[in-house]
């Protein structure tokens, strides 16, 4: 049948009534209402976030000590334990090192000023320029400023996570959301209803294992990645090698750029160390680590977590960078993943597609593969019809 032919399903015409009219207005302005609270209370809903996604992080660790006999709030204080302990640990591991090496460099810096007076065009424009007592008057003083760096970086690195009021509200939000967040979101499920609660239950289960195990896996390529930059480093003799291995570690938590970006600051500090031969020991070791951990720990890892499509990667990590920074890039795949996940099952239960496919197809012309339907029965002849029987009176005309 040509597609001119085919029969047009009934549309009936739409009528605006006062009613409708203002309940789209008042949706609208609820809708901008509810934008500005959040744009005002912006802060307190990123500290929120934070808390939820740090959360989810920990909630694996909190339920593998909750399962023994120890309570789950006590649980929760031995996970907060513990990162303390680390965040004081990598700052004595990083500390000493550095103000071990910066001495020593205050200490070098005349023997070095010596050797180049060795140097026959350095020792004409010395004479000239006076240029070795300027830095001989500067490396006497470099001990000072370097020792006050080394205390600003100890500071930074033991205090990253214990300074401010946000701080105290981040762990105490974190850790109400450890104790009681599976009765708030059962709450939550229960609240949408029998029918509802039945899908929303396994999907809030599988963004929690998807997030908790993208945050899992993450940690434990960055340690991979940390000791084995602490061993090559080690082997080649390079100083500040647990420094760079943790610059390796909290670096290459950043997705796509921080292993590479921390993979080229250590490579120029080989380069100053023992060139070409630590630079190009260090270069073979991280392209070679690089392919290693790209196709076979992530995929080891990562099993657990869901896969996301490298395009929304880039874009989520380009937006959670440009609104959080680096936390924002940190937390971009997981979220990305808890999204990609909602919207699959919106669309496999249709709530995005519009109305199943078979709504409102009763009056609508068949597919053209359809079978022809079967042929209605002939009409009856009166040509062929039996005569009247005797003595029949016939109608009257």
């Amino acid at each position: 049948m040509p597609a001119d032919e085919r029969p047009q399903l009934p549309t009936q015409p739409v009528t605006l009534t006062t009613r409708s009219i203002a309940k789209v207005f008042f949706t609208l302005v609820a809708l901008v209402a509810f934008v500005y609270m959040l744009w005002v209370v912006r802060s307190v809903v990123l500290l929120v976030f934070i808390a939820g996604f740090l959360a989810v992080a920990l909630g694996p660790a909190v339920d593998f000590l909750a399962r023994g006999p120890v309570p789950r709030a006590g649980a929760i204080l031995v996970v907060y334990l513990g990162i303390i302990g680390a965040i004081v640990g990598v700052g004595l591991l990083v500390v000493p090192p550095v103000v071990e090496q910066v001495d020593q460099l205050a200490q070098d810096v005349p023997g070095y000023l010596t050797d180049l007076r060795a140097n026959d065009t350095f020792r004409e424009y010395d004479n000239k320029y006076d240029i070795s007592t300027k830095l001989a008057d500067q490396a006497s003083s470099l001990p000072s400023r370097l020792g006050d760096a080394a205390g600003a970086l100890q500071a930074v690195t033991v205090g990253v996570f214990a300074a401010g009021v946000q701080l105290i509200t981040v762990l105490t939000m974190t850790f109400f959301l450890l104790l009681d967040g599976r009765r708030f979101v059962e709450f939550v499920v229960r609240f949408r209803g029998r029918r509802d609660a039945e899908r929303l239950r396994p999907l809030a289960e599988e963004i929690y294992k998807s997030t908790a195990g993208y945050v899992a896996g993450a940690l434990t390529i960055a340690t991979i990645a940390g000791v084995s930059a602490f061993v090559v480093l080690s082997l080649l003799g390079t100083p500040f090698a647990v420094p760079l291995a943790v610059l390796m570690f909290f670096l290459d938590l950043v997705p796509l750029v921080g292993a590479t970006i921390a993979g080229v600051l250590i490579a120029i500090v080989t380069a100053f160390t023992d060139f070409p031969t630590d630079l190009i020991v260090w270069a073979v070791f991280f392209l070679v680590y690089q392919q290693v951990e790209n196709n076979l720990l992530q995929p080891f890892v990562y099993r657990r977590a869901v896969s996301v499509a490298p395009l929304l990667v880039i874009v989520s990590i380009l937006v959670g960078s440009s609104l959080l920074g680096v936390l924002g890039a940190l937390v971009a795949i997981p979220v990305a993943a808890a999204i990609q996940i909602v919207v699959r099952d919106l669309w496999s239960h249709g709530q995005i597609r519009g109305a199943p496919p078979d709504a409102g197809m009763a009056d609508a012309a068949p597919p053209p593969d359809a079978p022809p339907p079967p042929d209605a029965p002939p009409p009856p002849d009166a040509s062929r019809a039996d005569p009247p029987p005797a003595g029949a009176v016939p109608p009257p005309d």
